[in-house]
């Protein structure tokens, strides 16, 4: 199960041979006060699993829940969704021409033993030098309103990325091969969860 309703995660998952179910968390994620970058990505994406992992769906046999969250570290200061269009162009202003790091938190629990496997991907983005008209562009087109960090690579905003290094699916909101390690922890064969 995935406890999030980003269909970038979902699109991902499907590529990789999942078929999840989709159950949305609900849990607020501007209430911790945490000022550690992968702290709060990696509490955040616990609180979510758990979240799920509380609900009906612990009675499904043999089923995992993922938890995810990230956050775009830029000058030591972890952005979120930006959420207007005032603050995305504001972003964009700042991140043009330099980089940041793309931290994502992941929580997989496994339903029917509990035991959890908690990790945090890390991924550095590279920016390209956009004008102001690209800015006030990409912002117009929605698309950088509600994602972490205020990008993304897997839309328009991959024409303003020059490069990633690490883990492009990390920078997507979910990490493929920390999936694997982390399903590889708790004992769990990836075969047993594709469709």
């Amino acid at each position: 199960m995935l406890a999030s309703g980003s269909p970038a995660r979902l699109r991902l998952l499907h590529a990789a041979g999942f078929d999840p179910t989709v159950i949305v968390s609900g849990v607020p994620e501007d209430d911790v006060a945490l000022t550690d970058p992968a702290d709060l990505v990696s509490t955040l994406a616990v609180r979510k699993a758990r979240a799920v992992a509380a609900g009906d769906a612990a009675a499904i046999d043999r089923a995992v829940v993922l938890g995810c969250d990230s956050t775009l570290l830029l000058d030591g200061v972890a952005l979120g969704k930006p959420g207007s269009a005032d603050a995305a162009a504001e972003r964009w202003r700042a991140m043009r021409g330099r980089r940041g790091e793309l931290l994502t938190g992941h929580c997989l629990i496994d339903l029917p033993s509990g035991r959890e496997a908690v990790a945090v991907g890390r991924s550095t983005v590279h920016f390209a030098d956009l004008d102001d008209d690209e800015i006030a562009a990409y912002v117009a087109s929605g698309e950088p309103l509600e994602v972490a960090g205020g990008f993304t690579i897997d839309g328009r905003g991959a024409l303003f990325v020059e490069r990633v290094d690490g883990d492009p699916s990390n920078v997507i909101g979910l990490s493929l091969p920390l999936l694997r390690e982390l399903l590889q922890r708790l004992g769990i064969p990836i075969m047993e969860l594709w469709r």
